[in-house]
Formats: structure tokens, sequence, C-alpha cells
């Protein structure tokens, strides 16, 4: 499966939850897309069904690909702790998601596309693969020619939401991973456990 770059708003409805973040067209629309969404009627869907979609709406939501998923779950499965909890830490920990969250893109999409066009460092080095996993104590900054993009400035402004577990310094355009986030630091509605439980079948 090719990465989506379809109406946001359609799998959003797929999902039944704005997972891309406000969005006027599915607070218009909040059922399924396709001639049977509006149904009255519930369709019932079986245990893996639901186990799929939720692993289908993690892929969507990070914007990760099947082999990448496929590959992190098995880090996870192989780390100590709970399976389903170490998933969403190493999700969390990919350099395009914590450029998101240091509000230095405002969307994933967005962050994914400044490290693929080398506006990001890692320890003071350019990095360029958006799904790269960061350990804690790394510190990720804006390149020294990228810091005045009206895309990065604009965003950095608007910058609303903190997370305990990262440290951002408005002054340098640099954040340092303190930690891993905990499970109630992520707020992203996901139920890994139906993810863990899907893998092993």
């Amino acid at each position: 499966m090719a990465r989506y770059i379809g109406p946001k708003s359609r799998i959003a409805r797929k999902f039944k939850e704005p997972i891309y973040g406000p969005d006027k067209n599915y607070e218009k629309k909040n059922y399924p897309p396709g001639m049977h969404g509006n149904s009255k009627k519930k369709r019932k869907t079986s245990e893996y069904g639901i186990q799929l979609m939720e692993k289908q709406k993690v892929k969507y939501t990070y914007g990760i690909l099947e082999k990448q998923f496929a590959n992190t779950f098995e880090k996870a499965s192989h780390k100590k702790g709970i399976t389903g909890e170490n998933l969403l830490q190493l999700i969390e920990a990919r350099l395009d998601n914590v450029v998101f969250r240091f509000g230095i893109a405002p969307t994933r999409d967005g962050a994914r596309q400044l490290v693929s066009h080398r506006h990001i460092t890692v320890n003071g080095k350019v990095a360029n693969v958006p799904s790269y996993t960061l350990k804690v104590g790394d510190v990720i900054g804006v390149r020294e020619k990228s810091k005045s993009l009206e895309t990065i400035t604009n965003s950095l402004e608007g910058r609303k939401h903190q997370y305990p577990w990262l440290e951002w310094n408005q002054e340098a355009m640099e954040g340092k991973i303190a930690s891993y986030p905990q499970r109630d630091q992520i707020p992203e509605n996901i139920k890994e456990q139906l993810i863990v439980e899907l893998y092993s079948k």
C-alpha cells in the first residue's frame, strides 16, 4: 500500500473520528463514506475486522506504511514491558512525529516533508529519513538556513500543545527528547491492545 494522499475527511469518516485534527467536512458528514454510509442499519463487524480497523487507523494517523508498521511491531514485541505501549512509544519517537509534536510543522504530512527536504537536524546533523527512530537525549532542531522559512515560523507561532516528554527551546529552535511518552501522554484515541491481538493470531 502506498502512502494515502487522497481526501483526509473521507478517511476520518471511515474511522468515525477526526484522526487528522479538527475537520469541518467531517463534522457535516460524521458517518462512513459510500452510498450506504448514512444508512441507519448497522452492519456487524467481526472481531478481526475491528482489530484490523484499529491498525489501519494508526497507520493513517501517523502516515506509516504496512511494512514499516510490521517492523515496528516486531521491535515492540521484543522490548521489555507491555507490547502495545512499546509500539506507541516507538511510533511517537519517529522523527516526523516528533517534528510535528514540537510544533515545527502543523501536520505530520508537513513534518514529513520538512524532514525529506533536509530542513531538520538530529544532534546537529541534517536528517532526511522521516521514519528514523529517536532516542532519549537526542536533540532535534531546525537547520540554520531554514529557520526563516515562513512555514516553520508560522507553525511555531501557532504552537499550542506542550508535551511533558519533550523539551523545547524557542530561541534556538531546537528540542530534546527528555523521555519516551507514557501511555496517558499520548492524546490519540488508540486501542493498542486490539493491534496486539491482531498480530498474535
